[in-house]
């Protein structure tokens, strides 16, 4: 492997030189640099990145925590991240806390440990010390899509709470009366908004949210299944399950099937977290959608700046409910939902 006393002997300048040119500084002259980058061409010469970090205190690698990878919404998410900040000279390195707050700790530990210039965290829950730590010890670090209050962190998230709105008033519009929640943790700050704008997006409409018709869940699809069960058993059951994520939708589904009922025609299904499996279900489900790689390039630009020694604001995205076959054939907007604020899709 050729070293950078090779460039410096190929090029017929001195090493000084050529780490200039590699580092980009302005002093160096047009015919030095075209001589140091030919050389380094012709010897496949590649930097040392450990060696640079020592020198310049940056890896130019972020780390991202995310809740739980088997979630396509976090997949896409990680996605749309690792795109953002290869495009910005950056490399990540993922950990997946599967909705374990030790397991989140581990990761962050370990990212810390591997000397990362930033972090992006959705925090499982508000019970992450080391987490916790990290943040208020100064490492720059920025929250997506959940966040901890009480922690000075810039948080990039979208905010669901006009299409939650925007659902009901089309499920309302439909002649449903009876709407269950299936919720998410309320240790998370999206398991406990998406109920709270649930709650409000009801009152508006004059709808009552009886506590048996809230379902406690976790995100995941046996959650979703158990609590859509227990909503089956009531002696007046619902006539609209909404579930707070996709995966508890998509068990929510399983258990309507399971009593060899049918959606929309005995009970309706809507989800948060719009997901490409929802257009091939049978019935494709109505979903309010995050712009969710939109927010991946956000929660990167935010870290880099507070890398880059900056104070980003807070961002919140704006959701959208899209309309499928889920919850009954699609009415004419009422009079509460305007059509421009809701895409109604042919599914």
């Amino acid at each position: 492997m050729a070293s950078i006393k090779d460039v410096a002997a190929e090029a017929g300048v001195s090493v000084a030189t050529v780490s200039r040119v590699l580092n980009g500084h302005p002093s160096v002259s047009a015919q030095a640099r075209t001589r140091v980058l030919a050389a380094v061409a012709a010897l496949g010469y590649r930097p040392n990145a450990v060696a640079r970090s020592l020198r310049t205190d940056q890896t130019r690698t972020l780390g991202l925590v995310i809740s739980d990878v088997l979630n396509p919404y976090f997949t896409e998410l990680a996605r749309s991240v690792e795109e953002e900040a290869r495009a910005l000279g950056y490399s990540v390195i993922i950990g997946n806390a599967d909705e374990r707050p030790e397991l989140q700790d581990h990761h962050v530990t370990t990212l810390l440990d591997r000397r990362i210039d930033g972090l992006l965290v959705s925090p499982t829950d508000g019970g992450s010390p080391r987490m916790i730590e990290a943040a208020r010890g100064g490492t720059p670090m920025v929250f997506v899509d959940r966040w901890i209050p009480g922690v000075d962190v810039p948080v990039v998230r979208s905010d669901g709470r006009e299409a939650v709105r925007d659902l009901v008033a089309h499920l309302h519009g439909l002649g449903h009366r009876r709407l269950a929640i299936i919720a998410g943790p309320a240790a998370t700050t999206t398991g406990r908004e998406r109920v709270d704008a649930f709650r409000a997006a009801l009152g508006e409409f004059g709808l009552p949210l009886p506590d048996p018709y809230i379902g406690q869940g976790d995100f995941q699809a046996d959650s979703g299944r158990r609590v859509t069960e227990g909503f089956l058993d009531l002696p007046e059951p619902p006539e609209v399950v909404f579930a707070a994520d996709n995966l508890m939708a998509l068990g929510a589904l399983d258990a309507v099937r399971a009593r060899g009922l049918r959606v929309p025609e005995d009970i309706a299904l809507a989800a948060f977290d719009d997901i490409p499996w929802f257009v091939h279900t049978d019935p494709p489900v109505t979903a309010i959608a995050q712009p969710t790689g939109e927010l991946g390039r956000a929660a990167v630009r935010a870290l880099i700046d507070r890398i880059e020694g900056r104070r980003p604001e807070s961002v919140a995205l704006p959701a959208r409910l899209v309309v499928r076959r889920s919850c009954g054939a699609p009415g004419p907007a009422s009079s509460a939902s305007p059509a421009s604020s809701v895409r109604r899709s042919t599914s």
